[in-house]
């Protein structure tokens, strides 16, 4: 019955993504999806902007030129929603020993949430693949932790007790498990799923962080060392371009602060895995009072098997869930203290002073990782809740098999599946909109063919400037959302952008100071030879959106338009002169970190293969 937890959560997955898997290509809010995308200086994390996505833009570079990357975007996310169920399902048959029916609780509780709907309204595609690959971490770390438990130390020596005895007996089991396979298919499945993860550096940062806590002394520092090849991408970029040497904006700490649900404060709706700083990121139901029924019915289905959880199983399965447990509380209270006035200044005042420390400030983003305790819990809750009895009607609890541990699923009591139903009927039913897009928001875009014929054109020296001023568009064909412009990654040449965030009506400033100084000589109409000196050799202006164009029109009165339709107009600028950029050196080494972060993707899954059919 393995598969049956795959297909349950492909077709949930599937339920949620419906009207994006149409023709067309994801464009809603900070999702950009192209036909096409180029290994530009800015897609290898080389420009002025912090490289906050890098791996992906590379990726979908290196893609797109075989597939369409509106295709691409679209596998990703439909895997890794698919994924993050599963991965829950499995977690919760190997820590909690449980059978089908709560396993698609656990499933259940991974897909349908809040946090995946307010992050797919925000357009975090991308994010979701590290969200998606917590449990897949817990499950390969806590492998490791076991091997080197079994294989370094042995059973406990010398005692006698149930508990040693029980100890032993799970020893045996799992040297059983694990004997023919080799411990180096671990650690790449363990390199493997942190790439994975780290298809963004806030992603990276999630895994990472789960699997150092739940590896175990003994693999510490080899963990250490798989997460940074697996993050080096990133932090390569982020050396060679010198973006995380300088502080953050502090505006941006209250700008991006968690945010109180109505009728909830801010803790409970973190603890109901809810909270985006962005309130048009929210499903309908969760703007209404109807948020505080969904958080009890979340909560209360966890809650169900918080015991459970923390008391049961062998040594290292006792320490692996109960360090979820803590983890999951962390997560949830630190943003909250975040988001309170001394919070708000202890956060302005790191990230004003400590370089690179911005990418913390959207602390809701870290209430991902109490999702693999959330799963367990409310897997364990539906089995207790099973096998309660009446005080006068309890029968005695069979005897376990010999060697039977956490790990392998327990005889199913005949209330499970009926308690599972409750639980994933609650789970949808408080949550109704997350269905078909979330709400019909999660929907195809067609760009128009004007955005075909300025990729072709764009080619040779110089960097593109844009119009409007600012980074966000509202096209007719994009919705009534914000998106972010697309030109960066349609066009083969880069696109200057400021990194200037208009958030919840306060400006958090970027990192582009070149994109700023050609933004505000457009701003006042300066001559073309002065955009030429500054290395612009393109300016596209986008009609149809508004945004700020100043006295452009007497910048782009002095240039003779190369396209133009209603939608866009393209102008070359002559004379253009080559700035300072990222060196060829600088291209090899960051293409170099990207083939590694491949080559561990890779290699991960091949070992996750031959580890399945080689496995007892």
């Amino acid at each position: 019955m393995g598969f049956v937890p795959v297909g349950y959560s492909l077709v949930l997955a599937t339920i949620i993504l419906g009207p994006l898997l149409g023709s067309g290509y994801l464009l809603l809010r900070d999702a950009v999806s192209t036909p096409r995308s180029y290994a530009t200086d800015a897609a290898l994390g080389l420009g002025d902007a912090a490289p906050r996505a890098v791996p992906q833009d590379g990726l979908l570079a290196a893609l797109s030129v075989i597939v369409d990357g509106g295709i691409v975007v679209k596998v990703i996310l439909l895997l890794a929603s698919t994924a993050a169920g599963w991965g829950a399902a499995r977690l919760a048959r190997e820590l909690l020993g449980v059978s089908l029916a709560p396993q698609l609780v656990a499933a259940t509780v991974a897909i349908w949430n809040p946090y995946v709907a307010e992050r797919l309204l925000q357009g975090h595609w991308s994010l979701l693949t590290g969200y998606a690959a917590l449990p897949w971490t817990v499950l390969i770390a806590h492998r490791l932790r076991l091997r080197s438990t079994v294989f370094r130390t042995g059973p406990p020596p010398g005692r006698d007790s149930g508990a040693a005895v029980g100890e032993r007996s799970a020893a045996a089991v799992i040297g059983t498990r694990h004997r023919s396979i080799r411990p180096a298919y671990s650690w790449l499945m363990l390199g493997g799923v942190l790439a994975a993860a780290g298809l963004t550096p806030t992603g990276s940062l999630l895994a990472g962080l789960v699997a150092i806590l739940t590896v175990g002394r003994r693999n510490l520092l080899g963990t250490i060392g798989v997460w940074l090849l697996a993050a080096s991408p990133w932090l390569v970029a982020t050396a060679l371009s010198g973006s995380g040497t300088e502080p953050s904006d502090p505006a941006g700490v209250a700008a991006f602060a968690a945010r109180a649900e109505p009728g909830l404060g801010t803790l409970a709706s973190l603890a109901g895995l809810g909270g985006i700083w962005n309130g048009d990121s929210v499903p309908g139901s969760r703007t209404t009072l109807f948020a505080v029924v969904a958080t009890l019915v979340l909560l209360g289905v966890a809650l169900s098997g918080v015991y459970t959880v923390g008391a049961s199983g062998d040594r290292a399965t006792r320490r692996t869930r109960r360090t979820l447990l803590i983890l999951a509380a962390v997560s949830i209270v630190l943003p909250a203290l975040g988001a309170t006035g001394w919070g708000l200044s202890a956060g302005e005042y790191l990230i004003g002073r400590i370089p690179g420390a911005g990418l913390l400030r959207d602390t809701q983003k870290f209430v991902a990782l109490a999702m693999p305790a959330l799963a367990l819990c409310a897997a364990a809750g539906c089995r207790t809740l099973a096998t309660l009895r009446p005080r006068g009607d309890r029968e005695p609890a069979p005897s376990p098999r010999p060697g039977q541990t956490a790990s392998e699923p327990s005889e199913p009591d005949g209330r499970q599946p009926l308690v599972a139903i409750v639980f994933i009927a609650a789970l949808i039913l408080t949550l109704p909109d997350l269905a078909w897009g979330v709400g019909g928001a999660l929907r195809p875009v067609h760009y128009p063919p004007a955005w075909q014929r300025v990729a072709a054109m764009v080619e040779g020296p110089g960097d593109v400037a844009v119009l409007p001023a600012g980074m966000f568009r509202e096209f007719p064909y994009s919705g009534r959302v914000p998106v972010l412009d697309p030109a960066p990654r349609m066009l083969r040449s880069d696109v200057l952008q400021t990194g200037v965030l208009p958030v919840r009506g306060q400006v958090v400033t970027g990192e582009g100071v070149r994109a700023q100084r050609v933004e505000n000589l457009l701003l006042r109409g300066a001559s073309p030879a002065e955009l030429a000196a500054e290395g612009v050799g393109w300016i596209l202006v986008e009609h149809r959106t508004p945004g700020a164009l100043g006295n452009s029109k007497t910048t782009v009165g002095q240039l003779e338009p190369i396209f133009s339709d209603p939608y866009l107009t393209l102008y070359r600028v002559p004379g253009v002169r080559e700035v300072a950029k990222a060196s060829a050196m600088d291209r090899v080494t960051a293409l170099a970190a990207h083939a590694l972060w491949a080559a561990l993707l890779f290699a991960g899954a091949v070992a996750a293969l031959i580890d399945r059919r080689r496995r007892p």
